[in-house]
């Protein structure tokens, strides 16, 4: 499973369009030296999904907003600060009526689509008599006082929210990754139990050993040490490691030519790193563990190179960073397969966690299964019922046919006649 990565533009929503538009630092590449050179067209790179739930909302804003040439020269000029504090969404009143008017349309659009959820949910809930309006506030991205104009407290939200909920989406994919690996012990654990004695001895057995087995790897250099990116210059651009040179390596990897190295041109600089640990033929490697180990080394270097924070790496920051001793000397790097990830505290919490949710799934299971027998038992009855008034109404009718044929007079004879 291959986790997703963010881009700090949308973050911050309206950097990406700075970033576009600065000129990458000028450096001189022999590119008859780099293997498999292919030029990078940044206009045809897609973004990838931020993860957010209002994703789609996000990217058009930036879309629309960036074809106003007032916002844009505005947004050329300032810093992170003063996106991050609203004061460039002050600058919103500015722009084009061409441009209001499509952001307009985005916030209805959006403001739907979220009501169309609310709906849905209420409707799975079979709730009624919920004030649709009221539960818009749940949603801190927009202005739902006014669902029908998105005005600058609009663009301040939204910036703040998604600066916000990106600052907490490593932290949450850690969580995740640690419920993963209580879940994937537990679940071992629960099958160790139904086997006899000998099987288990078995399957103990084979755990260690492919445990020892994926342990059994070449060193893993330390992310974003001098002999981590030398060896991403001989190995993957095909450069002699005698020539490195930060500042060439970095152009080679700011894959869109915008003057930053983002956290996903950061992750892809890890990958033969992770090919020495992991291989997705192998039993014994897991490739979601693979992706954490990515998410780890990012966060690393991010902490060590990104100086103002910004979560993006500038040519300066890069350069700054392999002038430290950190960069030349660095401390062995410890990976996944020698850390613990859990506490037999907190598997056991885990656990009884999980055990009072399927309590609750069994409960609720046991009460569907008599609604479904009450159900059942209804239906039976009503076909019974149904049976029975067949029954009654095709004696009424032979007994009308009877009567039809055969008519009697007073004394119970035959009124019919026999012709002479």
């Amino acid at each position: 499973m291959r986790w997703r990565t963010i881009l700090l533009q949308y973050c911050f929503l309206l950097v990406l369009c700075l970033l576009i538009v600065l000129e990458a630092v000028p450096i001189d590449i022999d590119k008859t030296k780099v293997k498999n050179a292919q030029p990078v067209d940044s206009a045809k790179i897609e973004p990838p999904d931020t993860g957010l739930y209002y994703d789609e909302y996000l990217k058009q804003v930036i879309d629309v907003l960036e074809t106003d040439n007032h916002f844009r020269e505005k947004l050329q000029k300032a810093d992170i600060e003063e996106i991050k504090s609203g004061k460039l969404s002050k600058e919103l009143d500015l722009v084009s009526h061409h441009v209001r008017t499509k952001l307009d349309e985005l916030k209805r659009q959006e403001v739907g689509r979220l009501r169309m959820l609310i709906k849905a949910k209420l409707d799975s809930l079979q709730d009624t008599g919920i004030d649709h309006h009221a539960l818009l506030k749940q949603f801190d991205h927009l202005n739902h006082m006014n669902p029908d104009k998105f005005e600058s407290m609009d663009l301040d939200m939204l910036i703040k929210a998604a600066t916000s909920d990106l600052e907490h989406y490593d932290k949450t994919r850690h969580e995740e990754f640690k419920k993963y690996e209580m879940m994937k012990e537990h679940e071992r654990r629960e099958y160790l139990k139904t086997l006899s004695e000998e099987k288990r001895k078995e399957e103990e057995s084979k755990f260690e050993e492919m445990k020892k087995k994926h342990e059994n790897h070449p060193k893993v250099n330390h992310p974003g040490s001098k002999d981590q990116l030398k060896e991403v210059w001989e190995e993957t651009d095909g450069l002699d490691p005698n020539d490195f040179d930060p500042k060439t390596f970095f152009k080679l990897h700011d894959v869109n030519n915008d003057g930053f190295l983002d956290e996903q041109e950061l992750e892809a600089l890890f990958t033969k790193e992770l090919e020495k640990v992991y291989d997705p033929k192998n039993e014994e490697d897991d490739m979601v563990e693979m992706e954490e180990e990515r998410l780890r080394m990012r966060e690393h270097v991010m902490n060590e190179v990104d100086a103002n924070k910004d979560r993006l790496v500038t040519l300066q920051e890069f350069l700054k960073a392999t002038e430290k001793k950190e960069f030349l000397e660095p401390d062995s790097w410890e990976t996944l397969d020698q850390q613990q990830f859990f506490t037999e505290e907190e598997l056991k919490e885990y656990e009884n966690l999980i055990s009072l949710q399927e309590n609750e799934l069994k409960k609720k299971a046991d009460e569907l299964q008599k609604q479904k027998e009450e159900l059942q038992r209804q239906h039976d009855q009503l076909e019974a019922q149904k049976l029975e008034y067949h029954q009654v109404i095709q004696q009424m009718e032979q007994k009308k046919l009877q009567q039809e044929i055969s008519p009697s007079g007073p004394g119970g004879e035959s009124k019919l006649q026999p012709r002479m």
